[in-house]
């Protein structure tokens, strides 16, 4: 997707680098969900995560992340622009009928024709189980459980590598590097997620995060010593050398707790270390 550059018209314009927008209007209205903004907030009203409220009122898009509908060919009718996720989604139009939207692989066009299955061809947008995918192969749309729908790799830009299968399980390469197992059983697709260009963008001003739902953030050092381990004004620097949160915790601190899957895991991504 190409990038779009304003003339410096203003000093907003100057820097703003925008996504040439693919199509925005008129989606399908059968695969469309209301969707209640949160705010941050939990079912108490208190602020559970922070920076987040406002932005622009969205509709959710319902996602066929399980591709269950086997072997029955669909052809692509629109790639749209979704306002929940990084990734493009693709309208599919099965042969008899029934319309679904799924995540969008970088490279397909409309009118393409794809098919999920044991025995679909291993073109881009196909969902095969993936004992069935050649080595070497890109994907997307991981299941982690058989049947429950993708659940790995579903974000803008990224893709998966298979690198080897052995006793029923396949060696995945993630993108953020680890190495896990997966079983053969489960179904991925074909390719790597598209809207790539998604990282190079600006924003370019402070009100085109606010339509995305962004509330400001304050650094911990413009604070005061009472509202943050950061803030004082005395110096420079952590204290301790030691970044903390706004709460007095450590930032950066491992926060996995689901050892039991750790088996699977072959090799954690950088700078991790194996919780067995």
């Amino acid at each position: 997707m190409a990038l779009t550059k304003y003339k410096p018209t203003t000093p907003t314009r100057r820097f703003t680098v925008l996504l040439k927008s693919e199509k925005r209007n008129n989606p399908e209205k059968s695969l469309l969900s209301p969707m209640k903004s949160k705010a941050g907030r939990n079912n108490q009203g208190r602020i559970t995560t922070r920076h987040q409220g406002g932005g622009v009122k969205r509709r959710y898009r319902n996602i066929d992340f399980k591709r269950d509908k086997y072997d029955v060919p669909a052809v692509v009718k629109s790639i749209e622009y979704d306002p929940n996720r990084t990734a493009n989604i693709a309208l599919l139009v099965y042969k008899d009928g029934e319309k679904r939207y799924i995540i969008a692989p970088s490279g397909l066009k409309e009118g393409a024709i794809l098919v999920s299955g044991e025995k679909a061809p291993i073109n881009i947008g196909n969902s095969l189980p993936l004992k069935n995918i050649p080595l070497g192969a890109t994907i997307y749309n991981i299941e982690i459980r058989r049947g429950k729908g993708g659940q790995l790799v579903r974000s803008a830009g990224a893709l998966a590598q298979i690198q080897s299968m052995d006793k029923g399980y396949v060696q995945i390469k993630l993108p953020s590097g680890e190495i896990r197992l997966v079983n053969g059983e489960n179904y991925a697709t074909i390719g790597g997620v598209g809207n790539e260009e998604l990282i190079n963008i600006k924003l370019g001003k402070a009100g085109r995060s606010r339509y995305l739902g962004i509330r400001p953030g304050v650094r911990g050092m413009a604070m005061h010593a009472e509202q943050h381990p950061h803030g004082g004004g005395e110096g420079k620097g952590q204290v301790g050398g030691v970044a903390k949160d706004i709460w007095g915790n450590r930032r950066g601190r491992n926060t996995r707790k689901n050892k039991v899957s750790s088996r699977f895991i072959i090799k954690r991504r950088k700078g991790k270390k194996l919780n067995k």
